[in-house]
């Protein structure tokens, strides 16, 4: 049972780190660790209801974080290259602390509008601000459901 236990809280910390680290998907491991809080069978059970509930607003994060920044990026009038640049600029960035994961993403974002798409400076931006929207928002979303994960595990340790 504290194997168990022990592997839950560990998941449920991955699912924060995840929902900030590019790469990893944090809410799936938020979830993992819930599902092992459930077969551990602690003193405040997670129950199975709690854990199907959990798994649909997980699946529908999930499916969010992938649509919400190519959505927004088109809306403030970007191009595929935009969505691109701003992956590309965010994996670079990751090297220099948050600051540079969202300065990258908006840099990157913009010199693939301006170069790739041939855009002027001013569309360029916007189509960077849209991703850099985008990819604040599927953030933040998936930093608050992994927290909230993470301490549905806690709870249920006692």
């Amino acid at each position: 049972m504290t194997v168990l236990i022990v592997i839950a809280v560990l998941l449920g910390i991955l699912g924060v780190l995840g929902s900030i680290l590019p790469g990893l998907a944090g809410p799936p491991f938020g979830w993992l660790g819930l599902l092992l809080m459930y077969f551990a069978k602690t003193d405040d059970p997670v129950s199975l209801t709690a854990l199907l509930v959990w798994l649909a607003v997980v699946v529908i994060i999930t499916v969010v974080d992938y649509a919400i920044p190519p959505a927004l990026t088109k809306t403030f009038g970007g191009h595929k290259a935009a969505s691109v640049g701003a992956t590309i600029g965010l994996f670079a960035g990751m090297f220099f602390t948050p600051v540079g994961m969202i300065g990258g993403s908006l840099l990157g974002a913009f010199l693939a509008e301006l170069f790739v798409e041939n855009q002027g400076v001013w569309k360029s931006f916007k189509a960077a601000f849209g991703a850099f929207v985008g990819f604040m928002l599927t953030t933040g979303l998936n930093l608050i459901l992994s927290g909230v994960l993470l301490w549905c595990i806690i709870a249920a340790i006692k």
